[in-house]
């Protein structure tokens, strides 16, 4: 072997290898509508992600922005809107790819009083609907919050429960959880260690156990998508290419 091949050799070795996302077809969690949470700040930059998502194989995104009563007090008005806005602009630039919102809702006492009062919530797939929590402490009325979900008629997703470290240390709660048959998505991120090293843990672990229904992810910024180009470099890429997932029916 001369140098010249040595050389290309190496280059080639060290060459990441292309993300491709075809596999997952849709993308249910992002936050890509401008300026209405800590996601996308302008139309442009949502154009420039999109167009990113588009390119790692994404046929369609089901953009998720958050809906928090102390922080974005969004609604399915201002949310479908903003989604007008964003389908405009996409036509205008000729970027073909389907797009449409939901809401990622802050559970709380206020969203309960929401489903308790029949308001019609924004749904990623038929009566599905994305929820969260703080990271840190488990809230109060999850379990009742959860019930009155189902009582009204909705299936609740937990948004990145690998996050949450009172469920990383609560297995009964998990186990609760499983019991219910809540469904839990999994930020694509949280596999390459980009929160931290305990939660990519935990998102092997819901992986390994079979516990994931979604996969997502979570695009707030251009860095979001730069560290996801790592995902093919975890042990787990072809692992999660096998999970049966809702995203394929979105």
């Amino acid at each position: 072997m001369g140098l010249f091949d040595f050389l290309k050799g190496k280059t080639k070795e060290n060459t990441p290898e292309k993300l491709d996302l075809s596999w997952m077809q849709a993308d249910m969690h992002s936050h890509l509508i401008p300026g209405i949470d800590d996601g996308s700040k302008t139309i442009e930059e949502s154009l420039e992600m999109i167009s990113r998502l588009k390119d790692f194989g994404i046929r369609k995104i089901v953009t998720t922005p958050h809906i928090m009563s102390e922080f974005y007090k969004n609604t399915p008005e201002i949310i479908l809107g903003g989604l007008e806005i964003v389908k405009k602009a996409l036509q205008k630039e000729s970027i073909n790819i389907e797009i449409s919102a939901a809401a990622e809702y802050y559970l709380d006492e206020f969203f309960l009083e929401k489903v308790r009062n029949g308001e019609k919530l924004l749904t990623v797939y038929k009566n599905h609907v994305l929820v969260e929590t703080g990271f840190v402490a488990k809230p109060l009325m999850l379990v009742e919050i959860f019930f009155e979900m189902e009582m009204n008629g909705y299936k609740p997703i937990l948004a990145h429960p690998e996050r949450y470290q009172y469920l990383a240390q609560d297995k009964k709660l998990l186990h609760e959880m499983i019991d219910r048959d809540i469904y839990f998505q999994l930020n694509l991120l949280s596999l390459t260690g980009f929160y931290s090293r305990h939660i990519q843990t935990f998102a092997e672990l819901l992986v390994k156990e079979g516990r994931v229904k979604y996969l997502g992810t979570d695009t707030h910024n251009h860095r979001y998508l730069d560290a996801l180009q790592n995902l093919p470099q975890s042990k787990y890429f072809d692992i999660i290419q096998k999970i049966p997932l809702f995203n394929t029916h979105l």
